[in-house]
């Protein structure tokens, strides 16, 4: 789960007698030790900002200084930019997962699970374990950094048939599947059931979903050379958006450059439309078209984590509302950034708010980093301002565009551009080496087609993925703090 719970939901009265235990074994000094009287800094989530954050308190604090605790359901940094790459087989998995362990010199004690709830005015977190159990963690400075979860509409049938594209998990369900849908078209007599399977669409045309179009139709193309008995013709990839551009952040000129990129391949481009009604064997669009579809991939864009909701704090179009030194306004100790804060953009002015991106992300774990250290040593904390260094898109093979500090790329320069700066944002020597070492192979020995099969006797709709359940309301993590403080008296 990306912020959330992880797995074993479990009841909320056993996981409250487990926290009592858990509070009292933590306040109550063991025979020989001394009281902790460092100050507690809690980071939730281990995405782009919390590991920043991490990783500059630790190099910035001393030992005796502070207390550091990271929440996150998984030991790594997922570097979610590449994971097209990873869908298509292009990367294996390990080499976009970052291990949090793998340095010796790293302190910060790691709390396996996801935040459920925080109570600001009790200063308590409330994790669920990725064994199920429900644990309070108190702390003295928090800094949210959950992340975000696929954004979805009340459209029927959508969480039970769409796939996502936001964790390593999803992405080796989805390259599964689509390997399956192409030996089931080869395999099956009836022409109706093999058209629906080789036919496959994705919503959403910002970056993630046209990278995922773009990456996997290549997948597709290479893969059916295998197959002898399959007429290439029939497979057909559609990229449809509500937008009326593609990836509009771009410009007009790199916009259209991508659009035409596209469907030089053979895709089809849909903008206005959006998904009506999605079932098991088709999809309907808004403009009244039926595609016969086994296939359906959303990544219509993304909201902040459901944590945040449990804060009964002022949100702006759901994320949580901060200063612009990311603290959040009448709470003492309490910072927010990333996907899941809106983070004043000062450098556009007005009401301009920074956009959940890796670029802003990275920044600002390390500024806020700077801001909790002030904070802790009784100095001001600095606003943040940001000067933007460009937008890269990926598409496969030697095509990409991008806009590195102003300048319009598309072609080969572009995707040195764009794998130039993907490989430098990642953050350890290993997965430089890793990834490189992939790009290398697949340029000269071409994709492979193989199902692993690791996730064949799992659902793997978004439904399946989310665990949107897990969170509690307001008054159910009050009520829970309190409970679980009646209980360490």
């Amino acid at each position: 789960m990306r912020s959330g719970a992880g797995a074993g939901i479990v009841e909320l009265n056993r996981g409250t007698r487990q926290a009592s235990t858990f509070q009292a074994d933590r306040l109550k000094p063991h025979e020989g030790m001394d009281i902790v009287t460092r100050p507690r800094i809690l980071v939730v989530g281990a995405g782009f900002a919390g590991v920043e954050c991490v990783r500059r308190l630790e190099r910035r604090l001393t030992p005796g200084e502070a207390e550091l605790t990271l929440v996150t359901p998984m030991s790594y940094q997922l570097y979610l930019p590449l994971l097209p790459q990873v869908a298509s087989g292009v990367l294996t998995p390990q080499s976009i997962a970052l291990s949090l362990r793998r340095s010796e010199k790293y302190r910060t004690r790691i709390i396996p699970g996801g935040a459920i709830g925080v109570d600001l005015r009790a200063k308590v977190c409330v994790i669920r374990t990725i064994a199920g159990d429900t644990v309070d963690e108190p702390y003295d400075y928090i800094v949210l950094a959950p992340g975000s979860v696929t954004r979805t509409f009340d459209i029927p049938g959508l969480t039970d048939h769409a796939f996502g594209l936001k964790s390593l998990a999803e992405a080796a369900y989805l390259r599964d599947h689509v390997i399956s849908q192409l030996d089931l078209a080869d395999a099956c007599t009836d022409p109706a059931e093999r058209a629906s399977r080789l036919q496959f669409v994705v919503v959403g045309g910002g970056y993630a979903g046209t990278e995922t179009a773009a990456c996997l139709q290549r997948l597709t193309h290479a893969a059916v050379k295998r197959y002898p008995r399959l007429d290439p013709g029939l497979i057909k990839w559609h990229l449809i958006d509500i937008a009326p551009k593609l990836m509009p952040e771009l410009g007009e000129k790199l916009g259209r450059s991508a659009h035409e990129i596209l469907t030089r391949r053979g895709i089809e481009i849909s903008l206005g439309v959006s998904i009506a009604k999605a079932g098991g064997e088709e999809v309907t669009f808004t403009d009244g078209r039926v595609v016969p579809t086994r296939t359906l991939i959303w990544t219509a864009g993304v909201v902040a984590s459901p944590l945040i909701g449990t804060l009964d704090a002022e949100t702006v179009r759901g994320r949580l509302a901060v200063n612009a030194d990311m603290r959040l306004p009448g709470y003492d100790g309490v910072f927010a950034l990333g996907d899941s804060a809106a983070v004043p953009d000062l450098a556009k002015g007005d009401d301009a708010v920074c956009p959940p991106t890796a670029q802003h992300a990275l920044r600002q774990g390390r500024h806020v980093a700077e801001n909790v250290i002030a904070t802790l040593r009784g100095r001001s904390t600095r606003p943040y301002v940001h000067q933007d260094l460009g937008l890269v898109v990926d598409l496969g093979g030697t095509d990409a565009v991008s806009k590195p500090l102003g300048y319009e790329l598309h072609g080969l320069p572009a995707q040195v551009v764009a794998r130039g700066y993907h490989w430098s944002a990642l953050r350890t020597g290993v997965a430089k080496t890793r990834v490189m070492t992939n790009w290398l192979l697949n340029a000269v020995a071409g994709d492979d087609f193989v199902r692993t099969g690791f996730q064949a006797h799992r659902p793997g709709s978004l439904r399946d993925f989310e665990y949107l359940d897990a969170y509690l309301t307001p008054e159910q993590v009050r009520a829970h703090v309190e409970e679980a403080g009646r209980a360490a008296r």
